[in-house]
C-alpha cells in the first residue's frame, strides 16, 4: 500500500504528516507527489501562517525514500529526471518557496529524503535521539543536484559534503553544531515544541513573517538592494498591522494583528 502526506488546518496552522506504516515513514512517489501538490496549494492561501512538517509515529521524521519501488519508477533516465526533477525536486522547492514559516518536528530518523525535507524547513526541532544522514554512497547512487539546494543552502558545501562522502549518520547533538538543527529537546517533545513556536509564529503580525522571510532570502543571494527594494521594505507602513501594533503597545495590551 502506497504512504500518504495527510494535510490537517487548524488556527491558521497546516500540518503536513509524512505516513508510510512499517517503513519507517520512508516517501515513496505518490508521497512526493502529494507533497508536491499540497504545497502548491497552501503556497496560494492567504489566510495560512505556519507549516509543520512531521513525520507518523515516534519512531521516524521519514527514513529516506522508499527504495524498494526504485527498480520500477526510475530504472532509465526518464523515469529517474521524472522522479527526481518533477516529484521530489519540485515538492523541495515548494517547501523552500513558502511564504509563510515552516517547522520540521522531528523524532526518530531523518535519513535521505528526509533529511532534504527537513533541510528546506525555515525551523529544524528535534528529539535528542534522532538520527540525520544521507548514505546514499553505500547504495550506488548520488544525490540529485536538484535536491541539495535546500541543505546547500543550510549548511554550506563543506557540511554538504561530508554527509554525503562519508555517508555517517549524526546524532541530534551533532547536527545542531554542524547547523543541521535549530533546536534540540527531549525525545517525545519535538512536535509539542513545534506547536509552541507555531503558537509564537501566530502571535505576531502575519505580514512582517512573510517579509522577514522574503528579504532573509533576498540578501542571502549576495546582491545589493535596489532603490526599489529599500522603499518596498517599508511597506509594513501601510498596513493596519503596524497601527494596530503601535496602539497595542501604547496601550500595553495584546495585539490582534487581520494580516493587512
Amino acid at each position: 500500500m502506497p504512504g500518504q502526506v495527510t494535510l490537517q488546518l487548524a488556527a491558521n496552522v497546516a500540518t503536513l504528516t509524512l505516513a508510510n506504516e512499517g517503513k519507517l515513514n520512508a516517501i515513496d512517489s505518490a508521497m512526493w507527489q502529494s507533497l508536491r501538490a499540497h504545497m502548491a496549494s497552501l503556497n496560494g492561501d492567504p489566510s495560512l501562517r505556519c507549516v509543520i512538517v512531521r513525520g507518523a509515529g515516534d519512531k521516524a521524521f521519514a527514513a529516506g525514500g522508499d527504495i524498494e519501488e526504485f527498480p520500477a519508477v526510475r530504472g532509465t533516465v526518464e523515469q529517474a529526471l521524472t522522479y527526481h526533477d518533477e516529484w521530489v525536486a519540485a515538492a523541495l522547492d515548494g517547501i523552500r518557496a513558502c511564504p509563510v514559516p515552516t517547522i520540521a518536528a522531528i523524532e526518530g530518523a531523518c535519513i535521505g529524503g528526509g533529511l532534504e525535507i527537513a533541510g528546506c524547513c525555515d525551523l529544524r526541532i528535534a528529539g535528542r535521539s534522532a538520527r540525520f544522514g544521507a548514505p546514499i554512497n553505500r547504495l550506488g547512487f548520488s544525490m540529485y543536484p536538484g535536491e541539495m539546494a535546500g541543505l546547500l543552502e543550510l549548511v554550506g558545501p563543506a557540511v554538504l559534503l561530508e554527509i554525503l562522502l562519508e555517508g555517517r549518520i549524526l546524532g541530534a547533538t551533532e547536527a545542531q553544531a554542524k547547523g543541521l538543527l535549530t533546536r534540540v529537546v527531549d525525545d517525545g517533545h519535538a512536535i509539542a515544541e513545534a506547536d509552541a513556536s507555531a503558537r509564537r509564529i501566530v502571535a505576531g503580525a502575519p505580514l512582517v513573517a512573510r517579509w522577514h522571510k522574503h528579504w532573509v532570502h533576498r540578501l542571502s543571494r549576495g546582491a545589493a538592494l535596489t532603490d526599489d527594494e529599500k522603499r518596498a521594505a517599508f511597506a509594513f507602513l501601510d498596513t493596519e498591522d503596524y497601527r494596530e501594533g503601535m496602539a497595542a503597545f501604547l496601550a500595553k495590551r495584546t495585539p490582534e494583528f487581520k494580516g493587512r
